[in-house]
């Protein structure tokens, strides 16, 4: 696919945070300390169930999370996408299996690049940002900003039955499917609205390797649905969706690292040997420095990316490339270090690091891995490829 070059922004990125953005901050990080227990988390996970329905209404309807990209005209609160980007990183922290990124933000992103005057879309939008729904947009999770679309057929009007929907088409590997009570569906002829609970819709559960942010195929009859945009605009607005997600999906992953390497921090400062805390060895000094410095660099590509989004920066799509390139594989370093550095605690299922290990690998080739990003770095940077 071949990427013209993008123009440079006239001011540079903040990549500070602002006075209400740290209130956030401290808001949802309170309340993710009362409810988001690990070891609770864990326990759900290896039951199937890793969602917590009362910290999720609380995460939404209680201090409004959810409908931080709305407009206030629609119920929402009419924030930016560096709003968006905090709650992340502290979901990131802990984490938390809810689907913030697939429906707060993925499919809110994608709804909001169609026509929010319609009042079906908005009726929707509302309900979101309420916390009332929860939207999916039904593609693969490993699916890029800038890759070719799965999209499906039109077809006809699907033959259903109690048991079986004939001439159905299924979309693999959907993140957070089985929470959604609405999926956004791609079509050749536009994209369409579709309710989770019509016959014409089957979520199958798959084995993720990350248990706290389920996957499922879900098989959709070619009639079911109703059409809320069609042509170039559809396609338009999924990629701005995904666009928005790869951005934000950054600070999940800085969010991710950071408490991995405070972690490791804290246990190489308590746990002894030779009557000395290991963290005192220079080998494991060194380690944790190098970490930091990566933490550090990953922290200034995520804020840029969301300030890029945030503004609508003419070289947001590099800003996102650049950060979804760097945060992945410094997530995965992080959750590597923490659970070697950790020894043999580390290793044990009880001990929340492989938690964050398994998120930072599943988040890495999510939205697009990190060699899929450089490629589209090296286009929209006009960088000569490999020879």
């Amino acid at each position: 696919m071949s990427v013209p070059p993008t123009p440079s922004r006239e001011t540079p990125p903040d990549l500070l945070y602002s006075e209400p953005e740290d209130d956030l901050r401290a808001a949802v990080r309170a309340l993710l300390t009362d409810r988001a227990d690990l070891p609770a988390t864990l326990a759900r996970a290896e039951a199937g169930d890793p969602y917590d329905p009362a910290l999720w209404t609380a995460l939404t309807a209680g201090i409004g999370a959810a409908g931080l990209l709305i407009p206030e005209k629609l119920g929402g609160q009419g924030a930016s996408h560096r709003e968006a980007a905090v709650v992340l990183e502290e979901l990131g922290r802990v984490v938390t299996p809810a689907p913030y990124l697939t429906s707060s933000v993925v499919a809110t992103e994608t709804l909001l690049g169609c026509d929010t005057d319609r009042a079906d879309i908005a009726a929707l939008l509302t309900a979101l940002a309420g916390g009332h729904r929860v939207a999916v947009l039904a593609v693969p999770a490993a699916t890029a900003p800038d890759a070719p679309l799965p999209v499906l057929p039109a077809g006809a009007e699907a033959v259903t039955s109690a048991d079986t929907v004939t001439g159905a088409d299924t979309v693999p590997g959907v993140a957070d499917a089985v929470r959604a009570d609405v999926l956004l569906v791609l079509r050749e002829d536009g994209l369409y609205v579709v309710e989770t609970a019509s016959p014409a819709v089957t979520v199958v559960p798959l084995t993720p390797l990350d248990l706290t942010r389920p996957v499922a195929a879900v098989t959709l009859a070619p009639g079911a649905g109703t059409r809320i945009a069609e042509g170039p605009a559809a396609e338009a607005a999924v990629r701005r969706g995904l666009l928005a997600g790869a951005g934000l999906l950054a600070s999940e992953q800085l969010g991710i690292a950071q408490w991995c390497l405070e972690e490791s921090v804290r246990h190489t400062k308590e746990r002894h040997q030779f009557n000395r805390p290991i963290g005192s060895f220079q080998a494991l000094k060194h380690r944790m420095a190098q970490l930091w410095l990566e933490v550090v660099s990953a922290r200034a590509a995520a804020r840029a990316a969301a300030d890029a989004l945030a503004t609508g920066a003419p070289d947001a799509p590099l800003a996102v490339a650049l950060a979804q390139a760097y945060c992945g594989p410094v997530a995965v370093h992080a959750a590597e270090e923490c659970v070697q550095l950790h020894g043999g605690t580390g290793m044990t299922w009880e001990h929340p690091a492989h938690l964050y290990l398994k998120r930072a690998m599943a988040d890495r080739i999510t939205l697009g891995s990190p060699g899929r990003h450089r490629e589209t770095l090296a286009a929209l940077g006009d960088l000569p490829g490999p020879r």
